[in-house]
Formats: C-alpha cells, sequence, structure tokens
C-alpha cells in the first residue's frame, strides 16, 4: 500500500511455562538472535530485546499489516522447537500460553530500550510478576491476577 504510512511501536513480554528459570545465559544471547531473525523475517524491525531466566521482553514497530497474535504465535512456536532441538533444557521447553503487549510513542523508545536492556539490574529490585502485574496497571489493562502466568513463587 503505496499511500499507507504508520508508525506503531509495541513491547511484548512473557514468560516461559510455569516461570521455570531455564533460559540459562550461556545460550541466551543466541536465543536473541533467533528470535531477532524471526521478526526480521517477518518484516517486522525490532528495536531491543532482553531478558531474565524465566521471561523475554521484545521491542518492535509494527507494520500496519502485522497481527500481533500471529508474530507471538510464530516467535514462541519457532523458538520453542529451536530450544528443543538443540537439548539447552532437560525435558520439553515451553512458553506460557498469553502475553502482554504494550504500545509506546516515539518520544518513549530510549526509555523502553534502556529498560529492556538492563533486564538483570531491574529485576535486582523487582520480581516478575510485580513487573507484570505494574505494565498491566500503568497501561489500565484489566485483568483478574487468577487468570495470568501460572505463577511459581
Amino acid at each position: 500500500m503505496a499511500d499507507t504510512f504508520s508508525q506503531i511501536y509495541i513491547h511484548l513480554v512473557f514468560s516461559v511455562k510455569g516461570r521455570q528459570n531455564v533460559i540459562h545465559k550461556t545460550w541466551r544471547e543466541e536465543l536473541f538472535k533467533y528470535v531477532s531473525g524471526i521478526i526480521n523475517g517477518r518484516d517486522q524491525k525490532l528495536f531491543a530485546i532482553g531478558g531474565m531466566p524465566d521471561h523475554i521482553h521484545i521491542l518492535f514497530s509494527s507494520r500496519p499489516n502485522c497481527m500481533v497474535s500471529e508474530l507471538v504465535n510464530s516467535v514462541k512456536t519457532n523458538s520453542s522447537k529451536w530450544i528443543n532441538s538443540r537439548g539447552f533444557v532437560k525435558g520439553k521447553f515451553y512458553w506460557q500460553e498469553g502475553y502482554g503487549a504494550f504500545s509506546y510513542g516515539q518520544s518513549q523508545l530510549d526509555h523502553v530500550i534502556q529498560y529492556i536492556n538492563n533486564q538483570e539490574q531491574h529485576h535486582q529490585r523487582k520480581s516478575f510478576k510485580e513487573e507484570y502485574i505494574e505494565l498491566l496497571q500503568r497501561f489500565n489493562v484489566t485483568f483478574e491476577e487468577k487468570y495470568l502466568f501460572d505463577w511459581v513463587e
């Protein structure tokens, strides 16, 4: 569509099934590169990817024809297969059902990129559960805690 112009920034957050701490530092960057390839291969532009052993954050700009749910499904399905094919975890690796998707404006990008790149420092002060609920509240997303991820405390 030659006359369609847009700038849509999406911050995705999703976790490992059961919030298991299995995304090990020794292969985390390799996973991020693989996920980056999936996103770029679907003609979206990646700005940042980061995370912890139990979850990841992705910031990308979305084209108007991108369905976020289809992109997330592709990322989760293909990255799970990739992790399992390499034997990085004992047993089968799965991402938890569901995800968070939050939109930002251009003026907020530097802050969000810094936030994603500094996940380890951020989680010294706040758990993933606290972080996720805070995001939902900040974006006025109605939720019932019992339907959020399976929290392992």
